[in-house]
């Protein structure tokens, strides 16, 4: 079975789920929690509390660990519960780092023999065969290549957890010798907004009061809290676009693609801003996890029908 999955630092992603990349350990089964995960002697929960930022996600068992439970819930959504599963990865990183740390990312989850863990009290035997990896930012754009492919210059803006990552696209096809990858993305901003709202209300949220505020929803936040972050959000988009322009990337002579869950929250700051003339949003959180399942596809056949 062929998974994908988007390791970002804020969020896990897979075609069909999504959730925070944290994490609790527990020496012993906790109780009154279903979504327990169980490797190696250790018990697992989810966590709404994000790790810190890591550029190498290899450096410990963490995303790992976080990839067995978008495995499972993949095999669980499709219903799959044979004794042995053989797990087919397509998974991504940022095309600043794609051609750095590409071997040693395929290789982190690569891991010999059987993989047994059991979750929701139902035991799983996995073992990884082929992993994969893609560049993020053109991934995203896979499912939705008509917008793409008859535009003889354009560039994918993908903001993410921590980072804001850009690629061109000429003709559709990535020049990966153009790729950048900026540290401003959500948790940077959300860091710099918490940091704010106690220092001019002392007040203490965290990025649940932040989403909810720039999603609509409704809070018990007083309206001066709001405007701080709207204005703080506001600011962090036309940074972001200043920062862009440093690189040599003008939004207003060449038309972009935004994606990410990031740049779903700053679409009105990014629309209605002067630097950005023509722009299409990718609503999908998840986009970058569904052209990874694409482009795998592809791979598989591929080598499928060079046997």
């Amino acid at each position: 079975m062929l998974i994908a999955i988007d390791h970002g630092n804020y969020a896990i992603k897979t075609p069909n789920f999504n959730f925070v990349s944290g994490l609790s350990e527990h020496t012993v089964k906790p109780p009154m929690t279903e979504e327990v995960l169980e490797y190696e002697g250790r018990f697992w929960t989810l966590s709404g509390k994000r790790f810190s930022y890591m550029r190498d996600k290899t450096q410990d068992d963490h995303y790992f660990i976080l990839s067995l439970f978008a495995i499972a819930k993949e095999l669980e959504a499709a219903g799959r519960y044979a004794p042995m599963e053989q797990i087919e990865l397509a998974v991504g990183l940022p095309p600043e780092h794609y051609g750095i740390l590409k071997e040693k990312f395929a290789r982190y989850f690569k891991r010999d023999g059987i993989i047994r863990f059991v979750y929701k009290d139902h035991p799983y035997a996995i073992t990884i065969g082929r992993v994969m990896v893609f560049p993020q930012a053109y991934a995203a754009v896979v499912p939705n290549s008509n917008l793409v492919l008859k535009t003889p210059r354009m560039f994918v803006v993908d903001v993410g957890g921590y980072t804001t990552d850009v690629l061109l696209l000429c003709e559709g096809k990535p020049d990966l010798q153009f790729c950048r990858s900026l540290e401003s993305g959500i948790i940077t901003m959300n860091n710099e907004i918490i940091r704010k709202v106690n220092a001019l209300h002392d007040l203490l949220i965290e990025d649940v009061h932040i989403t909810s505020v720039l999603q609509g929803k409704e809070t018990i936040l007083p309206d001066e809290v709001k405007k701080t972050i709207f204005d703080a959000t506001g600011q962090h988009a036309k940074n972001i676009l200043n920062q862009l322009r440093e690189l040599q990337v003008d939004l207003r002579s060449n038309p972009a693609v935004f994606i990410g869950g990031g740049s779903i929250l700053l679409r009105p700051f990014f629309e209605n801003s002067p630097l950005v003339a023509k722009a299409v949003f990718v609503e999908s959180a998840n986009a970058n996890a569904q052209g990874y399942e694409m482009l795998g596809r592809a791979m598989l056949r591929t080598s499928a029908a060079q046997r």
